[in-house]
């Protein structure tokens, strides 16, 4: 990480160099609220051997995700294997929900979708610079895989969910499209939810800790649950289910 004095460090992969020069303008420009130097690659692989180099200092790494060699998953996992605490970024013209999954199990610190005009280049900036504060820092010493994904839509009702996700709280995938986020938890969950959870995503940040989710015939069970916003407004949660008597041991050792 470069000291605060500094210009943030950004790297970003894209096979197509035209884009590439637009997001290096876009970012670098004196007007921006953020500092920054664009180095951009056109090869994930020769991104790799930029990144492990041992005058490397990149503070950001934002990556496409249909390139040749490796796609852009691939390619940030790689990064996560030498630099687990580097802020990595999609930015993609992928659907989000056919990518869901495989950004949680990336640890991806944020996604932006492509989009039209100089707005996404604006959203870009400002998600860089959310990534770099460490609002949404991935976790590399968090010891619980999230396993489930489901996509919440702007009138706060499931878009989808992943079968995982669903039997975690005893339904089929289908049948939890079209509910409310809030027929899934506690109503004191809820009251929580709504007070300290949606406040940080809805600015941008990325929440992650344990809460209680409901089932369907009634009962309840402690899960870890990491929620962020997409930049369409949607929210993408991933959820795993935690053994409430582990967790007891764990409470009374």
């Amino acid at each position: 990480m470069t000291s605060t004095d500094d210009p943030l460090s950004i790297l970003h992969v894209d096979d197509d160099p035209d884009l590439g020069g637009l997001v290096k303008t876009f970012l670098e420009r004196d007007s921006n609220d953020i500092d920054c130097t664009v180095t951009t690659e056109t090869s994930p692989v020769d991104a790799l051997d930029r990144i492990r180099s041992e005058d490397s200092a990149f503070d950001c790494v934002i990556s496409d995700y249909n390139m040749p060699e490796m796609n852009g998953i691939e390619f940030l996992e790689a990064v996560r294997e030498t630099h687990p605490e580097l802020p990595l970024l999609l930015f993609s013209g992928e659907e989000t929900n056919d990518v869901a999954a495989e950004i949680i199990r990336a640890g991806l610190t944020d996604y932006l979708r492509k989009g039209r005009g100089t707005g996404q280049y604006t959203m870009l900036i400002r998600r860089v610079e959310h990534a770099v504060e460490g609002g949404g820092q991935f976790d590399p010493e968090a010891e619980t895989e999230l396993d489930g994904v489901g996509v919440v839509g702007s009138d706060e009702r499931f878009e989808a969910a992943d079968d995982t996700y669903a039997s975690f709280y005893g339904y089929d995938s289908e049948d939890v499209e079209g509910k409310h986020w809030t027929e899934l938890h506690p109503e004191e969950e809820v009251e929580h939810i709504r007070t300290h959870v949606l406040p940080i995503v809805r600015r941008g940040g990325e929440w992650s800790g344990r809460s209680r989710g409901l089932r369907s015939d009634g009962s309840t069970f402690t899960e870890s649950k990491m929620v962020t916003a997409l930049d369409d407004g949607r929210l993408l949660i991933a959820v795993s289910e935690l053994d409430d008597s582990k967790l007891g041991s764990e409470r009374s050792k």
